[in-house]
């Protein structure tokens, strides 16, 4: 591919627009004002190891489906999350209908199913909403774990 695919987020703290890559090594910065920016990009069959896998921070995933109530209602969640936790973490979306050896391959039986991967290990596994503060916590929890994993 000669053009990068990229992503406009508004950075949560001086409003600008960024367009930021959707695989990239590091982790975006608004170019305006320099802080962390929410790193949130949707992901396929054909580009997952690169978005996702490849990441050098860990990656909420987010398998989803365009009929599933519970899904519309967990995803503004994850988006907070992903805001609050700028810099920490990149969320990747991935619908499963278009996708489906995505699917296949986490063995989705229920969504939303969310996965946490480092380095494109699986360390946390949920499936089912859940409000923001709980899917923090939960995200929280399974990077801190990797990090006391890895150091």
């Amino acid at each position: 591919m000669s053009t990068v695919r990229a992503t406009n987020i508004t950075c949560p703290h001086c409003g600008r627009t960024n367009r930021v890559p959707v695989a990239a090594e590091g982790r975006p910065r608004c170019g305006h004002c320099k802080q962390p920016l929410p790193w949130m990009v949707d992901a396929g069959d054909d580009d997952f190891t690169e978005v996702a896998e490849r990441a050098d921070v860990p990656v909420v995933v987010d398998l989803w489906a365009t009929w599933c109530g519970p899904c519309r209602m967990v995803s503004p969640a994850l988006e907070k999350v992903a805001t609050d936790l700028a810099g920490r973490i990149k969320l990747v979306k991935v619908d499963i209908d278009k996708n489906p050896q995505l699917s296949q391959r986490f063995e989705v039986q229920a969504v939303p199913t969310l996965l946490v991967l480092d380095q494109g290990e699986t360390v946390a596994r949920q499936a089912g909403a859940a409000p923001a503060p709980a899917l923090r916590q939960w995200v929280e929890q399974s990077i801190t774990a990797r990090e006391g994993r890895s150091g």
